[in-house]
């Protein structure tokens, strides 16, 4: 499987690309960062990523695009600019049809690191590791989009399996709950 792993920003957008292997083996494919001045205009800054995404989504036809999901932060200026760049390499993906897949900070930590709490020295030490890389991925989001691409490789079959039982689950209710109706209505026919 290849994942697009994407640390979202608008000053600094970590975007990489990881193969899974057997088992847990992961190889990393590409990585970069793409970058934004701040005094440029937002609708320039966010096209900018859009157009990274798509190029890379064209370059390196990923099976599934992994997203860091934004969260509250202190300056909401900054989850907001966070929350834009996800949603335009969303965009993206879902331009080419393929999944994206959020995944949260603390669920991207405990995967590489085995510590919810962990933090960016330890998940780009771990992602060098994990790699077998020579030299650390700098700067930061380089490492976070590594570990968000590895994560979901990790975790994302589960999850989907996890999602597929649910609606499977859920449509059985539905067909189980319209079987009682029809039951219910031929017996109040039967009545009359």
């Amino acid at each position: 499987m290849r994942v697009m792993g994407v640390d979202p920003g608008l000053t600094r957008c970590g975007i990489a690309l990881v193969e899974s292997g057997a088992g847990r083996s992961v190889v990393a494919l590409d990585v970069d960062v793409v970058r934004t001045p701040s005094d440029m205009d937002l609708a320039d800054r966010l096209l900018a990523v859009h157009t990274a995404a798509v190029h890379w989504i064209n370059t390196h036809h990923p099976d599934v695009v992994a997203v860091e999901r934004v969260f509250a932060q202190n300056q909401v200026s900054t989850a907001m600019g966070t929350a834009q760049a996800a949603g335009v390499v969303a965009l993206a993906a879902a331009q080419n049809e393929i999944p994206v897949r959020f995944h949260t900070p603390s669920e991207v930590k405990a995967a590489v690191t085995g510590s919810g709490r962990a933090d960016k020295a330890q998940v780009t030490s771990m992602v060098t590791r994990i790699l077998g890389m020579q030299t650390r991925p700098r700067p930061a989001d380089a490492a976070d989009a590594l570990a968000l691409a590895i994560t979901h490789c990790w975790r994302g079959p589960m999850l989907e399996r996890m999602a597929e039982a649910e609606r499977r689950a859920k449509a059985a209710q539905r067909h189980h709950q319209q079987r009682i109706a029809q039951a219910r209505a031929a017996a109040q026919e039967v009545r009359k």
